[in-house]
């Protein structure tokens, strides 16, 4: 069973899933590369909130019907509130979604930032793939971080001294080499899928690009920069040695570490709520057939 302490994060689950996404973008996957013209039933694994059922369901054929699975009480909660005053046939599982079994079930499995949290994800693939009638998909929206990290411009500063693409890289696989969970995975499920016999894999990433624009009405950017705070852009890096010990002990030297906190801390004093920023998730969606 996965350590599972996202019951808290709630608030900003809800403040910062808009940066990922244009809507238009999903419209075309589900319309024009999926291709899906009949009633569907989607399971979601981790699906906290809900959030990929309320993107997806008003673009999917009337009939659709939504199945979340999830361990958090609270987020669960939220989602049956939400889906309660919505038109659409929905339930709600709560339970360890790396040990419920629910074979040949659905038409279409999906996750969304759920497999870089898993220890064993290929694991979890085989389990959201059984899940599926034959005939299904299944669809990953996983992260990449390294792309994402190379993906910000701030007016004013050098890419390479707010963001140490080296040295976060490092720290990445050390970390996945480590506890088996990959901020990378986005890139790698391809090939997992792959590995497990899915026909007809694709990978997209999502074109969604945020500005902060120093000159937008206050109420947008004050939103956007706040959604941007939430997501952990430009953190505050805290106490100097605490940070640098941190990062030792994950595999740095002191010299890495020493810069990563300079960088981050340049960072965290120069992004104000009237910068101007462009940042790119990079949001990886990966999605097969399931044929047998």
């Amino acid at each position: 069973m996965e350590t599972y302490d996202w019951n808290s994060k709630l608030t900003y689950l809800k403040n910062t899933r808009d940066l990922y996404y244009n809507e238009d973008y999903v419209s075309f996957l589900v319309n024009t590369v999926w291709r899906i013209i009949k009633p569907v039933h989607i399971v979601d694994y981790g699906c906290g909130y809900g959030y990929l059922g309320l993107v997806l369901m008003p673009l999917l054929p009337e009939g659709s019907k939504y199945t979340g699975i999830d361990s958090g009480e609270t987020l669960l909660a939220e989602a049956r509130e939400l889906f309660r005053l919505l038109p659409y046939e929905s339930e709600f599982l709560e339970g360890d979604a790396t040990e419920i079994e629910l074979n040949d079930t659905y038409d279409i499995a999906i996750c969304h930032a759920f497999l870089l949290h898993m220890s064993s994800p290929k694991t979890m693939l085989q389990k959201m793939m059984h899940s599926v009638k034959r005939g299904g998909k299944i669809i990953c929206f996983e992260p990449h971080w390294i792309s994402n990290m190379s993906s910000y411009s701030l007016n004013g500063e050098n890419q390479s001294e707010i963001i140490r693409l080296g040295a976060l890289q490092q720290l990445f696989e050390s970390d996945m080499q480590r506890s088996g969970k990959d901020g990378n995975i986005g890139m790698k499920i391809p090939m997992f899928l792959g590995e497990l016999g899915v026909k007809n894999i694709e990978c997209r990433v999502s074109d969604k690009v945020n500005f902060l624009d120093s000159n937008m009405h206050h109420n947008d950017k004050q939103s956007l920069y706040q959604s941007l705070k939430e997501e952990g852009i430009a953190g505050n890096p805290g106490d100097r040695q605490q940070f640098i010990e941190r990062l030792m002990t994950r595999g740095l030297t002191y010299n890495d570490a020493l810069a990563q906190y300079e960088a981050e801390l340049r960072f965290f004093k120069a992004f104000q709520m009237h910068s101007s920023l462009v940042y790119a998730p990079n949001m990886k969606i990966t999605f097969g057939d399931i044929e047998c």
